[in-house]
């Protein structure tokens, strides 16, 4: 057990694995990143709604699930070990004093100590049980700080090569009249980390899903989106297991 993640338990008979790097925003006893408290309840610390939507996707598919343990101010489970924005000095226009200055040996230490033990875990689970689908999970805010432009969408498919299964769940989710960005409010051609190595890199479909949080910020939310969600990943898993 690592403080990088918190796994829920599930049945890999199910033939799916469910992702969600931004679940939390807990930063290590005795870290201050120097901004107000406030701020860690933000979009920029977590994906707000992802971590009780996960749990209930779960108890409805069956499957298991692997949540980051960690606030992405801290570090971005969803980054290269190697990327610029790994540990942000800013995000969403607010400044992050904790991570300015830092050595080469402390960053260093923050990827031995969360990025490398929560994508070995991620490994380990999928060599253990292959999974037909990996569902990555994240949620995202309707507008930016620093953009004026609105982000109408309900639901975002990403995607970067592999689009097997956006391409199943893109129509499924319109027919069930949701509005879905395809490769919006951002591209997975620039920002798929995770699914570029786990995914990709595994020649595993997976299913790219973003929901504005404000449409899973309370309970009543997640129980709706959990519902509108979780026959449409069943969907797509029994689609590619025979294409």
């Amino acid at each position: 057990m690592s403080e990088a993640w918190r796994d829920i338990q599930g049945d890999p008979a199910s033939a799916m694995l469910l992702i969600a790097d931004h679940a939390s925003n807990r930063l290590p006893e005795g870290v201050d990143l120097g901004v107000p408290a406030s701020v860690m309840h933000e979009h920029v610390a977590l994906d707000i709604g992802v971590a009780p939507l996960a749990s209930s996707l779960c108890a409805t598919l069956g499957c298991p699930a692997v949540l980051g343990g960690i606030s992405r101010l801290l570090l971005d489970l969803n980054r290269e070990d190697h990327a610029p924005g790994l540990i942000p000095e800013t995000s969403d226009g607010i400044l992050i004093p904790g991570n300015t200055g830092l050595t080469p040996a402390d960053r260093a230490s923050r990827i031995a100590a969360y990025w490398r033990p929560y994508h070995d875990h991620i490994a380990e689970k999928i060599s253990g049980h292959r999974p037909k689908l990996l569902i990555s999970l994240h949620s995202f805010t309707p507008r930016l700080a620093t953009s004026m432009e609105a982000r109408p969408w309900q639901i975002g498919i990403l995607y970067n090569q592999d689009e097997r299964a956006a391409r199943i769940a893109l129509p499924l989710l319109e027919q069930a009249g949701i509005a879905a960005g395809d490769n919006l409010p951002y591209s997975g051609k620039v920002l798929n980390a995770t699914m570029n190595r786990h995914g990709e890199g595994n020649h595993i479909p997976y299913l790219g899903i973003e929901v504005r949080q404000d449409l899973i910020s309370d309970a009543d939310g997640v129980t709706l989106w959990s519902e509108r969600l979780a026959p449409i990943v069943r969907a797509v898993r029994d689609r590619l297991a025979y294409d």
